[in-house]
């Protein structure tokens, strides 16, 4: 980033100032501006009115001289406040001298950067920093167009943190960090955290976000995807919402990754095998193309590293005149000048056309380091509601990957097995008919996958309790349906394999 798009945003505050910010969260907790306290003071309706970037109901919902009010209007919806109210919930002069507030005119403050409220997933009280209007509910929304400029915390940043494992490691690497969610969500649960940003202006925001948040500081480091990142150097979780925006240039440093097409997410998916220690996790948002002629599947196989289990899903697809729309909106383009949003339109649809792009996915992507022989390579569409946080579930596919991996069909047959919680059987056919045309299993929880099961894989699911060998319940019930329990034990350990590699039957160890 050049220096003159970096000096035409607003100056940020000293990060290297720990005491003034720690001044700043007690203020923020003794006035109640967390989460929870925004919620109740906004009501509801407010406060998912924020959400959308409509500030009108939060604003009427402030007009009082409460505390938490004074802070609302100051840090979320960047109003000015007169400097005899701010005094009476912050430390003024630490928060002027330390530059989280500047002067406004007359006798009025206003603050610097944008300051939300975030809970952490163990009720934790974090605030996230970002540029002016540039957070989720900030005052001017989502639509800033400076080059460099960090924007908060969105629904990307919020899938993101949700399917990560949360496992205790030893280090975990944050790539694009942008305000520094992920950096702070892995410093719960990482004992050493790296983030990492080709805009040293996302890494000052992170610094901030941290100290605010009352989190011990990261590694910061500038560079491009691994190149700030040391040969020698290997990580336990490596986590990144890149800039994975497919665009013809880029214009925005924040979700344009500057490779043609999709190889930024490419590149960054394959050169993480070998950042990985043995047992650990890459977990990635992306986009990547749907060609004309091309499996978009295969094209996602290719991108996994070697030595490495892949689970990627598609969550989204979208045509290339939905997805140009959807990002020049995102810009603001279309409210600039028409004639420039029209051009602008056009060098997306070329880029495409030249690409024989027909489409664009998205989804997660997610890796982990093995020694296995034989890794496992799963890709599949899902765009069904899914139940967040999904990290657990995430950890429990891959150690459901292991068992399989190391049962044969035999070992399979001896082993025991137990229902998942909240699966629940749903008998699909015509009303009055005497039986069902068929039977589909019902997660209620995680992916909430249903699946198609004959009746012996219904029969089989419903007694798994643990307590018998999976032989001996199909011994069971082939002596119920008369069939020879032999050519039972030889057709069903596939339809087993699937149950358990799709979470409906969980191993007992």
């Amino acid at each position: 980033m050049s220096n003159a798009s970096q000096s035409s945003l607003p100056t940020l505050p000293a990060s290297d100032r720990p005491e003034a910010a720690a001044r700043l969260r007690d203020a923020l907790l003794a006035a109640s501006f967390t989460a929870d306290g925004l919620l109740e003071l906004l009501g509801a309706s407010a406060y998912a009115a924020l959400a959308r970037s409509e500030t009108v109901p939060a604003l009427r919902a402030t007009r009082g001289h409460t505390p938490l009010e004074t802070l609302v209007r100051l840090f979320l919806l960047q109003q000015p406040v007169p400097h005899a109210r701010v005094a009476e919930v912050l430390p003024v002069d630490a928060c002027l001298e330390s530059g989280w507030l500047a002067p406004a005119g007359g006798d009025e403050l206003a603050a610097t950067v944008d300051v939300r409220p975030y809970g952490g997933p163990g009720g934790e009280d974090w605030f996230i920093v970002s540029d002016l209007g540039c957070a989720v509910g900030g005052a001017g929304g989502i639509g800033r167009r400076e080059e460099g400029v960090v924007l908060g915390v969105g629904g990307a940043s919020m899938t993101l943190a949700g399917i990560t494992v949360r496992t205790p490691v030893a280090a975990a690497l944050d790539l694009g960090t942008g305000s520094g969610i992920q950096a702070l969500h892995a410093a719960q649960h990482a004992t050493r955290v790296v983030a990492t940003d080709r805009n040293p202006r996302a890494l000052h925001i992170t610094a901030l976000t941290l100290a605010l948040s009352g989190t011990a500081a990261a590694d910061l480091r500038e560079g491009s995807l691994f190149g700030p990142v040391r040969n020698d150097e290997t990580y336990d979780l490596i986590v990144s919402n890149p800039p994975f925006v497919i665009s013809p240039g880029a214009r925005l440093t924040y979700r344009d990754g500057g490779m043609g097409g999709d190889d930024l997410c490419r590149t960054l998916v394959q050169e993480a095998g070998e950042r990985l220690n043995e047992g650990g996790f890459a977990q990635f948002l992306a986009n990547w193309q749907h060609v004309e002629g091309e499996d978009w599947q295969d094209r996602l196989r290719s991108w996994v590293p070697r030595g490495c289990d892949a689970w990627i899903v598609q969550r989204e697809v979208q045509d290339v005149n939905q997805y140009a729309e959807l990002w020049l909106r995102d810009a603001g383009d279309h409210q600039g000048d028409a004639a420039e949003y029209r051009a602008r339109y056009s060098a997306w649809l070329d880029e495409f056309e030249a690409r024989k792009v027909k489409a664009v996915g998205f989804g997660w992507i997610t890796l982990r380091r093995t020694s296995a022989a034989v890794p496992s390579l799963t890709v599949e569409e899902w765009p069904h509601p899914v139940e967040q946080p999904l990290g657990d579930t995430i950890r429990a596919h891959f150690d459901r990957l292991d068992h399989l991996r190391g049962h044969d069909d035999a070992a399979l047959l001896a082993g025991h097995f137990r229902l998942a919680a909240e699966v629940v059987q749903e008998q699909v056919g015509m009303p009055g008919a005497e039986d069902p045309e068929h039977v589909v299993l019902r997660q209620n929880r995680g992916m909430r996958r249903a699946t198609r099961v004959d009746t012996v894989g219904a029969g089989f699911a419903g007694v798994c309790d643990g307590t018998m060998s999976a032989g001996r319940i199909l011994d069971a019930i082939a002596q119920l349906i008369g069939e020879d329990p032999v050519l039972l034990r030889d057709r069903t350990p596939a339809q087993i394999r699937l149950l358990v590699e799709q979470g409906f039957l969980e191993p007992v160890r």
